[in-house]
């Protein structure tokens, strides 16, 4: 596949390295012992933190999502992220990431926090428009 530089000279996509350990916990056990087995793993705590919005649990849904959100900006610097540029959307492990920081703008939103709703959706397209169009919807 080849690789394709920047032109305009910004920083390049950040690619988080996969967790097969946790992927099979979350996939066979859920997203709870995922979280505690795995607690860096951003998918399980996004995965918990829309099962609560979805269930009515706002305040728990927005804790899942900043730990999550947390979480995946300590892992995106490990990685060599330095605070902005592409986290793509397609590459599967930056998913739990931007699930996390769908996640928390929708319960920031839910509990009136709206600059912290419109600075996460924010966030999100600069991150990811792919993901924004995704779960902004």
């Amino acid at each position: 596949m080849p690789v394709h530089e920047n032109l305009l000279g910004g920083p390049p996509p950040t690619y988080l390295p996969e967790d097969p350990r946790a992927e099979a916990i979350l996939a066979e056990s859920g997203p709870e012992e995922a979280a505690t087995r795995y607690p860096t793993f951003s998918l399980a705590w996004a995965t918990l933190a829309e099962q609560a919005f979805a269930d009515g649990q706002v305040l728990a849904g927005y804790a899942f999502a900043r730990t999550g959100y947390h979480r995946g900006l300590d892992s995106l610097r490990r990685n060599g992220w330095k605070g902005h540029g592409p986290i793509p959307w397609e590459h599967a492990p930056n998913r739990g990431f931007l699930r996390s920081l769908a996640a928390l703008a929708r319960a920031a939103d839910a509990i009136e926090e709206k600059d912290e709703s419109e600075r996460c959706w924010t966030f999100l397209d600069d991150s990811s428009h792919e993901a924004y169009v995704a779960l902004k919807g």
